[in-house]
């Protein structure tokens, strides 16, 4: 897939992203203060194990795919939808990663990209491009450090569960989409 490091370029990160298969919210993450708080021992942002041990409680399964140069890549299966999560800027074992970047591709091609250029305009966290193919993908990146909770890292996923929501919709029909005031 397309290389993040425009995208990561402002947290000075680079990397090499890996598609993963269209997806939709996943039904598992509830609005902040709507959750009873998440309850992982010794939880840490920063490692892939306690992500993917956050996911799991969220009502996802998760599980590392490949660790290539400081990244480990996941796969993450919900009840809506599959999408890939990589973290990056990891130590030699594969922990203290400094960032996450949540990102799915579309089979759904047509948008254009001045229409992906708007959609981006359009949006406070989520990123959309088109793949060197033309499909169109989006992605949701967040720095990570060891003073994050469960809860301040279950609330980057339900951002990441918007973004999914709106380009879903944007890639149904882009005109209608961008025609919507969006706030």
């Amino acid at each position: 897939m397309r290389s993040l490091v425009a995208v990561l370029a402002a947290a000075a990160i680079a990397s090499t992203a890996q598609a993963a298969a269209p997806a939709k919210p996943a039904a598992a993450a509830k609005p902040a203060g709507a959750a009873q708080p998440l309850k992982i021992a010794n939880f840490d942002a920063r490692d892939p194990d306690k992500m993917i041990a956050l996911l799991t409680a969220l009502g996802a399964q998760a599980k590392v795919t490949g660790r290539e140069s400081g990244q480990v890549f996941l796969a993450v299966v919900t009840p809506g939808g599959e999408f890939g999560a990589q973290m990056i800027g990891c130590d030699g074992g594969g922990k203290a990663c400094h960032a996450i970047a949540l990102f799915s591709t579309y089979e759904k091609k047509g948008a254009t990209l001045a229409q992906i250029n708007d959609f981006n305009r359009s949006q406070l966290a989520c990123r959309g491009i088109l793949t060197p193919d033309g499909r169109p993908s989006v992605m949701y990146s967040t720095l990570v450090n060891l003073r994050m909770t469960a809860d301040e890292t279950r609330q980057h996923i339900g951002v990441w569960q918007g973004c999914l929501t709106g380009f879903s919709e944007f890639t149904t029909d882009p005109i209608d989409f961008l025609s919507r005031p969006h706030g």
